[in-house]
Parts: C-alpha cells; sequence; structure tokens
C-alpha cells in the first residue's frame, strides 16, 4: 500500500523532527528507568507503541460518542485496559523481562505522550490517520529509548542485548566498564545530549 505525503509525514515525522521525547519532553521518564539495558528498552518502545496506536484508533472511533465533560475517564480506561493486556502477554510470553520492567510496565498509562496524542490527535481526526500518528509517535519514543539504552549499556556493562561485544583483551589491556552508565542520571544527560544534537540540527524548531 502507497502512503501519501500527508500519511508519511504522520509516520515518519515522530521519528525525527517531530519527536515528541525530543521536541515537546515528553515520556522522558521512561529514559531514566528502563534504559540501562536494550531488551527491556525494546520492549518497552514495542509496548508503549502498541498502547498508543490502538487507543488513538479505539478513541478516535468512539469521538463523537464520548461527552467532553468525561472524556480524560474514558481516555484512562481504554489506555488501562490497553495497559493490562500488554502486561499479560509479557508475562505469559516475556516473563524475564516483564520482570525487568517491573512497575513500569503499569506506568505506561500515565505515559504524556499517549494522552497528548490522543488529546492533540485521535479525537479530532479519523482512524486511520489516527493509527499512523499513534505508531509514528510510539516508533520515535522507542527510537529514543534504544539510543540512551545502546551506549548506557555498551559502556556500562560491554554488552548489547545482554550479548558481550567488548573483546576480553580490552580489559586484560585495562579496560574498565564505567559503572556511571547503568545509574538514572546518565540517562538523563545522555537524553540531553540527544536533544542538544537535535536542537542544533533542526535550528527552526527553537524559538526566537
Amino acid at each position: 500500500m502507497i502512503l501519501s505525503s500527508h500519511d508519511r509525514r504522520l509516520l515518519l515525522g515522530p521519528l525525527n523532527k517531530n519527536n515528541a521525547i525530543l521536541v515537546q519532553i515528553l515520556g522522558i521518564c521512561s529514559a531514566l528507568a528502563v534504559t540501562a539495558k536494550m531488551e527491556p528498552a525494546l520492549v518497552m518502545g514495542i509496548s508503549v507503541t502498541a498502547v498508543t496506536a490502538l487507543s488513538s484508533v479505539i478513541l478516535s472511533l468512539l469521538r463523537d460518542a464520548i461527552p467532553t465533560r468525561v472524556r480524560i475517564i474514558v481516555q484512562l480506561v481504554v489506555v488501562s485496559a490497553l495497559v493490562i493486556i500488554i502486561d499479560q502477554l509479557l508475562k505469559a510470553f516475556a516473563y524475564d523481562v516483564s520482570k525487568q520492567l517491573s512497575v513500569f510496565v503499569g506506568l505506561i498509562i500515565t505515559n504524556c505522550i499517549i494522552m497528548g496524542r490522543i488529546e492533540a490527535f485521535a479525537l479530532a481526526n479519523k482512524p486511520w490517520p489516527s493509527l499512523l500518528d499513534g505508531i509514528g509517535n510510539g516508533l520515535g519514543y522507542a527510537f529514543i529509548l534504544l539510543i540512551v539504552a545502546f551506549f548506557r549499556e555498551l559502556l556500562g556493562s560491554g554488552t548489547l542485548f545482554g550479548l558481550p561485544v567488548i573483546p576480553g583483551a580490552c580489559y586484560r589491556w585495562g579496560y574498565a566498564n564505567n559503572g556511571l552508565m547503568i545509574l538514572p542520571p546518565m540517562a538523563l544527560i545522555l537524553v540531553g545530549i540527544v536533544i542538544w544534537i537535535h536542537r542544533a540540527r533542526n535550528k527552526d524548531l527553537i524559538e526566537p
């Protein structure tokens, strides 16, 4: 299926210039919690993408039937139900990763990106563009998590996805893993560096 230019902007824009973490500083808490290793970062990214996409479609379909005064409650019910389903699927098929993510899967409910896209886009658009917007923003979120997790796991543990990638000879010659990389403050520093690079490449996003 060929996507129109508008559809491509919805899907691909959040991967770079319109990334919610880099532009609006949303969903940043996960970067502190689940990026010490790439595997939980990837699973969290996929989970948030699924919840964002499905909740956007469901609430887009219901947008004309939801009274304005209870829309936030309805949004929370839909997102909570999807998060519970994701949590149960992880426990059934990826139990070890589910244990690593711990309570942070449940905290997807409070992810600002999900609620932000529902409010800003899904409630005002049809299901198809809402789906693309949800997928795009979820993938943009996952992309940043994976960048941060890549450097934290590589430099902090010498592994990627749990597999050793730094030759043993390097350790014999005196190389040592940087323990600071696996501490939460370093995740915040790395996110700040990524935001700085992004703003430097997209100067039009900076207010005069």
